[in-house]
Formats: structure tokens, sequence, C-alpha cells
């Protein structure tokens, strides 16, 4: 039987069908399945009657005076002048931006300039490297620097093998060189003065300046973003000949470096699934680009393109590689897919449960793979009518959920305005003030306007049993340090979340979320509004 596609909010809301009020029937037309089923966490649909959604509700929000210094920026970006010591005043002015997906298409726009974003995905984005020469030393500066460096080792609790890495490449031979525990200015500066490379592997659990870059970043990717810095000294080189399986910006800050880049060496390497291990000079041919990167220029290639890296005799060299699209793959996607979908067509299609031949054995196998035997051609159409079959079981949506949870708990937190922490429960006015507890709660009623605070911060999915909002606002600065945050939500709020998913970037009102009661649409809002997801057009007042 054809199944007809659902959606994920279909998918998710018949977890708690049992549980939900009656409501009104809907147009939509779900085919019936059998029963509840799971595979992998994978929520299959049954048919459900669906509120009604209310029409959003279209709300005027007054412009304001910013909208000058926006397009403003607009045009600054296009035309490449916010650079330099400009960065933090771009940050700045993306602070203004209130959608934080034009926030990210912007951001990305300034870091790849002047080559269109919409140009760069269509004919370069896993296709081929491109460099950039700018002739404007200044134009990424104040995103990381050596000073900073210094000041993190001085300052933070900096430790080897997790957040550096102190590395030499010489006479064909990677070595890395870490000693254990926190590494201190006195150990590492000696380091990097015997001609050792330096590896800072997550600034930007250090760096605000690299922690909003990123954090901003990832939505235009929707793939976690992430950085390592590397220093090197002059006429040295710090790392073998390898490739990744990120797609890498390699942005240069001081300094300059020698780079050479390789054409994979064979379709196996296009686009890999994992990093290679360190090549030889001799195991890689010639290079098909070689240039000397100095500070302001930028160095994109995907994933399988063998590089290297070495510095001049006369300079040092400071650059950041920011990251992104790990294990981002159809393949990827399918790994969740696939079993789920052969679970349920196992338990919905005889085809997949009759018996094999019970003479299979002899006639299939590697040990029978050049028999010239008619029951080897009919035991393969069989396998692929199965296949071809098996993709109708497809509970893709699903998948794509597994999918978003694990790049939700990839994800940096937000860094938030000032504009968004005054509106938020990080600006609450709670606090402790002449031996007691003062300005404690705020009150959030009916016609109170609200928003998530980034367009990507959370997600509603279902673990087969209850649908759950997975998040970012709690995440840790350092990966996966956090396990995943999520909450659950209850049957009669589910579409008033959803609604306020889909209404980003607008402000709406706490009234207009479509659920069962009053009291249902102020605790949600209540909910969201103490875990960090939302804010509000205007500061709450104390209750």
């Amino acid at each position: 039987m054809e199944k007809k596609h659902v959606s994920a909010f279909e998918l998710y809301q018949n977890a708690l069908l049992e549980s939900t009020p009656e409501v009104k029937p809907s147009s939509v037309q779900v085919i019936p399945k059998k029963k509840k089923r799971k595979e992998n966490g994978i929520q299959t649909p049954k048919p459900i009657k669906k509120a009604k959604m209310k029409p959003m509700v279209k709300q005027v929000i007054k412009s304001s005076p910013r909208e000058e210094r926006l397009e403003r920026l607009e045009e600054e970006v296009q035309c490449g002048e916010k650079s330099g010591q400009a960065l933090e005043a771009l940050l700045s002015d993306l602070a203004e931006v209130s959608n934080s997906r034009e926030r990210a298409s912007k951001l990305f726009q300034w870091l790849i300039q002047p080559i269109p974003s919409k140009s760069f995905f269509r004919d370069t984005w896993e296709k081929k490297p491109v460099l950039i020469k700018r002739q404007n030393p200044d134009y990424y500066k104040g995103l990381f620097s050596t000073t900073e460096f210094d000041r993190i080792l001085r300052q933070d609790d900096v430790q080897y093998g997790v957040n550096l890495d102190v590395t030499s490449y010489t006479n064909d031979k990677r070595e890395t060189h870490n000693p254990p525990g926190r590494a201190l200015p006195f150990t590492v500066w000696e380091f990097y003065e015997s001609g050792c490379s330096l590896r800072m592997l997550n600034p930007q659990a250090f760096s605000s300046t690299v922690w909003s870059v990123l954090s901003i970043l990832q939505e235009q990717f929707g793939s976690m973003a992430g950085a390592n810095v590397y220093l090197t000294p002059p006429g040295t080189q710090g790392f073998a000949p390898h490739y990744d399986d990120i797609e890498a910006f390699v942005v240069q800050l001081e300094g300059k470096k020698h780079w050479r880049v390789y054409n994979p060496r064979s379709e196996d390497e296009v686009l890999p699934v994992v990093s290679s291990l360190n090549f030889s000079q001799s195991e890689i041919g010639k290079p098909i680009l070689e240039v000397v990167l100095e500070a302001g220029d930028l160095l994109y290639f995907p994933r399988g393109f063998i590089h290297q890296g070495n510095c001049l005799p006369d300079a040092h060299s400071l650059h950041i590689t920011v990251s992104s699209y790990q294990r981002n793959s159809w393949g990827n996607l399918l790994a969740k897919v696939v079993p789920a979908a052969l679970e349920m067509a196992m338990e919905e299609d005889v085809d997949f449960r009759r018996g094999l031949p019970v003479d299979y054995l002899t006639y299939m196998g590697v040990q029978n793979s050049d028999k010239e035997d008619p029951r080897r051609a009919q035991f393969l159409s069989r396998i692929e009518g199965l296949m071809k079959k098996l993709s109708t079981f497809a509970p893709v949506d699903a998948a794509v959920d597994q999918k978003a949870r694990d790049y939700l708990h990839d994800c940096l937190p937000p860094m938030l305005t000032a504009e968004e922490r005054a509106s938020s429960v990080q600006g609450a006015p709670s606090r402790w003030e002449d031996g007691e507890a003062v300005d404690v709660g705020v009150t959030i009623r009916g016609q109170t306007r609200v928003r998530l605070i980034r367009s990507g911060i959370a997600r509603l999915c279902s673990d087969g049993e209850a649908v759950w909002l997975y998040y970012t606002a709690d995440n840790s600065r350092v990966y996966h340090k956090e396990e995943p945050k999520s909450v659950e939500i209850k049957a009669e709020q589910t579409d008033g979340m959803e609604f306020l998913i889909h209404a980003y970037p607008k402000f709406v009102t706490v009234g207009s979320l479509p659920c069962e009661s009053a009291e249902d649409k102020v605790s949600l809002a209540e909910l969201l509004f103490e875990k960090g997801l939302i804010h509000t057009a205007e500061p709450l007042q104390r209750s």
C-alpha cells in the first residue's frame, strides 16, 4: 500500500494522542496505520484528529530609528567596507538585525566578501577551493590575536591535549609534544621559541568574539560551526599533509603562511566521512593551488582536499580555521532512516517476513560470487525489489528530527545582545539586596508580546512516548560538555509551541497562542521564559 506523507508535527503529535482532549476534525486525511511503533526513537504516524490552528495574528510593529543604520550596514557589507578594527562595530550593528537568520546571512557574506553567498553555495561549496586576496591586513582584525592567545594562557585553565596541542613537522614526520596538565605561558612560549606550532582547539570557550561569530554562523550552515586557532613560528611547519572531514575557511589574522592544496586522490576521497591520516610528500602529487596567505586573506577548501601550510622564514603566522558540515551528509541522515524503515516494513509487510530459500547458502555469498547460476539472479532481483519497497516505509521527518536533536546538542549557546538580555530571564531584576531577595517574580499576561530569542534555538521532537522541546540556550561553550537539553511539552500546549516557532521573527501576544485555555497559554510562556528561550517586546515588570 502506498504510504501517504505526514508532517513531523503530526508525527510527534501522535505520541500523546491518547491524552489529548477531543478536537474538531481537520480536512487533512492521514492513511491509517496498524499500531503505534518506534525504532531507534523514531515514532511512526497513525490517524489523528488535529485541531484547526487559528491563523497567525498579524501584529503591527512600529519601525524604529535603527532602520537607516541597518540599511547602511547592508550597503557596507556588500561593499566590503566593514573590516579590520570595525569588526566590533559590525557585530554591534548585526545585533540590531531583528531576524537571526538574516544576521547569520550578513555575517557570512562579510566573511567571504566580495563573492556573493548565493554564487558561493552554487559554484564553490563542496566543489573546489577558492582564494580571496584582500590587500587589507585589517579586514579580520579583532577576531583573534596573539595578544589574546597570551591572555587566555594567563587567565584561563587551558589544558594540553584538551584545549591546546603543541606540534611539529620535520623530515616528513609529524609529532605532538603535549606534556600533561595545564598549559602555562612559561612552557608554551618555550615550545614556540623552539619551533613548535600551537593549536588552540576550542577558542570559542575562551574568546567572546569567536563565540559570538560562531554562534551566529551556525544558523547560516544549519550545522555546528567550530574553530581552531593556529600559531606557527617563522620558517616552520606544524602539520603533515592531510585532508579533513569538514568544510574549512582559513582566515589569516597575522603574518603570512605558504599554503599548498591538492585534489582528492580518488573518487573515494571526495567529501570523505572521516579525516585522513598523515600523508608523506610522495603520496599527494602536485598542488592545484599554491599561495601565500597574508593578513586579511581567506582560503576555503572542501572536505577531502589535501592541504599543508608552512611559515616563510621572515614572519610568524596566526590563522583561525572556521569549520562546519561534519557528519552532515545524505548518508548520515539515511543512517537514521533505514533501520527504522526496515523495522516498520517487517511489521507491516509480509514480504519482508518471508523466509529465505532453504538452499541460498549454496549459491550466494562471496565464495559463490563467480558462479553462473540462475538462482543468483532471482535472489538479487528479490533483494532489489524489497529495497525499492523499503523506501515507502521511510519515516523521513522523524529521522530529520533525530538529526536536528544531534545538531542542537552540538550547537553553541546564543550570545545575547544587550536588548535580548534586558528582555529575557537573564535581565530579570531579581537580586539579593540588604539581606533579602528583592524584585522577585515577573508577570506574564495574555497581552505580553513574546518571541523566540533565536530562530533555531529550539525544536519540537518526539521520543515515541512524549513531545519534547530540545534547545541550545543552556549548552556549554565547550563541545558536548553538557548533556542534550530538553523539556517535555504538554499535549495541550504543543500547538502553541509550534505557533511560536513559526511566528519568528514576529512578536506575538501570549493570548494568541492556540492552547486549550488561558492558563495553558501563560504557563507555556512562563516555562519558555524561565528556560531562556523567549524574550519579550518590552522588559517585564515585577509582580
